[in-house]
């Protein structure tokens, strides 16, 4: 029997729009958004775990927010 890869981390970038929060995991298809960093939270632990058999889900979610700001001259 093929023993399953384990995950121990999986990262998101989050990025602040107009309407909210959106998150997208590195290396992998999972995307989400909400209107709130603590809505986004939850819909992000929720994705992992839709996303993933319980024997393979990482065990830490790691969200690097990017927040851009833009200076006039």
């Amino acid at each position: 029997m093929q023993e399953l890869k384990k995950l121990n981390e999986i990262i998101f970038l989050v990025e602040e729009t107009d309407d909210g929060y959106v998150a997208r995991a590195l290396g992998h298809s999972i995307f989400t958004e909400a209107d709130s960093l603590e809505e986004l939270r939850e819909m992000v632990k929720d994705a992992v775990e839709c996303h993933f058999d319980e024997e393979e889900r990482p065990k830490i979610i790691r969200l690097h927010i990017v927040k851009q700001e833009v200076l006039a001259l």
